[in-house]
């Protein structure tokens, strides 16, 4: 029997599997994956089994992570319903679908493990927020997955009820820094820097502030205060900024994501 099946290998399912092959072997990880040339990249790009049916691949795991988008859950789920044994350790990482809909679908009084990780896992520098049904924090199943969602970054457990806020947080806003990235990278190609090396500057001075914030405890507030000189040109930016409502900006974006996100769990 394999440690982990995989329901899906897309642009977030694929990082944690590759880390899943890392951390257990390829001969524990399976995967379903309904397109074939995906799954044939898949295969060959990790090692890890693919099977082309869903049934197979409940039989043959102990955890099965649902990696698939949210308005196919209701079809796998239905295909495998009666398959779910007290055995099987359930994760899942369905934007936007709560536990309790995943219980009430498979029928299971199982462990259930909700992931909201993001893109930069694919470097291994991700951040994935966990909550938790039907287990402890100090279960041997919840260690596991802590292990396995750490070998690619960063985990903080918080209750479901903080799950919309974490796809603000941490789900979706990597976008936001990237539209920040090329922002600025643009506004100094403006003034003669060449592209690829603004997008250097600019990515290295973000990825070397966040560090900053990380590893010396610091408030932001203090770190920006750091540097900006009296009179100096950090503080005139800093003002454009607020002027043009930058932090508002964000605020609002947050507005938006929460309430969609929450939409997206009333509509199961």
């Amino acid at each position: 029997m394999k440690k982990i099946g995989f329901f899906g290998a897309g642009n977030m399912g694929l990082p944690i599997l590759k880390a899943a092959v890392q951390l257990l072997g390829a001969d524990n990880v399976g995967f379903y994956e309904a397109n074939a040339d995906r799954a044939s990249y898949v295969n060959s790009l990790t090692g890890a089994a693919f099977y082309s049916d869903e049934i197979a691949l409940v039989n043959d795991c102990e955890y099965l992570l649902f990696a698939v988008k949210p308005q196919v859950a209701p079809s796998v789920f239905e295909k495998i319903q009666g398959c779910i044994k007290p055995m099987h350790r359930i994760i899942s990482i369905m934007a936007g679908v709560e536990t309790k809909t995943i219980r009430e679908a498979l029928k299971i009084e199982a462990m259930i493990v909700r992931l909201m990780p993001n893109t930069p896992a694919m470097v291994s520098a991700g951040m994935t927020c966990m909550c938790l049904s039907g287990c402890k924090e100090t279960d041997s199943e919840v260690a596991f997955v802590k292990e396995l969602c750490e070998s690619f970054g960063r985990v903080a457990i918080i209750p479901e009820s903080l799950m919309s806020a974490a796809c603000c947080a941490n789900g979706s806003s990597p976008a936001y820094v990237y539209m920040f990235i090329e922002a600025l990278a643009d506004s100094v190609v403006k003034y003669g820097i060449p592209r690829d090396l603004a997008y250097t500057l600019a990515a290295q001075t973000v990825m070397g502030s966040a560090k900053m914030v990380l590893e010396t405890g610091e408030h932001p507030a203090r770190l920006k205060d750091n540097v900006c000189s009296p009179a100096g040109t950090t503080i005139c930016a800093v003002e454009a900024l607020e002027q043009e409502g930058f932090r508002n900006a964000i605020m609002k974006a947050t507005d938006a994501c929460y309430e969609k996100s929450n939409a997206l769990s009333k509509n199961k």
